[in-house]
C-alpha cells in the first residue's frame, strides 16, 4: 500500500464523467500554481485523454505531455503510468483504479472513480479503508443534486 503523508481526496463521480471533472480538477491545480500528474494505467485510457485535454474547450487547452515523449520534465501536467515524479508535481491524479505507489512526495493525491462502476467503488471503498487504517489524511467529494461538489466525509 502506499506512504502518505498529504491530504488524499477521493472524488466519488456519479453526475458528471472523467472527461468533465479531470479538466476542472487539473486547471484549479494550475491555477493553484501546481503541477500535476495523473496516473493512467490503460494506454488507450492515457490516449484519450491526452486528446481531450487539447481539446477541453472550444476557447481552451489544458498544456500537457506524456511521460514517455521528449521534455517531459517541462510539462504542467504529465500523463503516464508509471510512478516517476519527472515534472515535479504537487499533485497527483489516480484514475481508473491505477496503483497509488508512494505519493508523499505530493501535497495532494487526487482519486477518482465511477460512482456508477461496482467495481470501480469497491476499490475505492478498499483504499479508503486501508488508507485510514494508516491514518492518512482523508476527504470524500460528491456531487449534489444541483452538480457542486460537497465535502463529504
Amino acid at each position: 500500500m502506499a506512504e502518505t503523508s498529504g491530504e488524499i481526496w477521493f472524488y466519488h463521480l456519479e453526475r458528471s464523467t472523467l472527461d468533465q471533472v479531470l479538466p476542472e480538477l487539473l486547471d484549479r491545480t494550475l491555477q493553484r500554481g501546481w503541477r500535476a500528474r495523473v496516473r493512467v494505467a490503460d494506454a488507450d485510457r492515457r490516449a484519450d485523454l491526452d486528446e481531450s485535454l487539447w481539446t477541453w474547450r472550444p476557447d481552451s487547452f489544458l498544456a500537457h505531455g506524456l511521460a514517455d515523449q521528449p521534455h517531459a520534465e517541462r510539462q504542467p501536467i504529465l500523463l503516464t503510468a508509471g510512478d516517476e515524479n519527472l515534472n515535479g508535481s504537487q499533485a497527483l491524479f489516480i484514475i481508473d483504479g491505477s496503483d497509488m505507489a508512494v505519493t508523499e512526495e505530493f501535497e495532494r493525491c487526487f482519486i477518482l472513480f465511477d460512482g456508477r462502476d461496482e467495481t470501480a467503488l469497491h476499490g475505492a471503498r478498499e483504499r479508503w479503508k486501508a488508507l485510514k487504517g494508516q491514518g492518512a489524511n482523508l476527504a470524500y467529494w460528491k456531487q449534489s443534486d444541483e452538480g457542486r461538489w460537497e465535502k463529504a466525509a
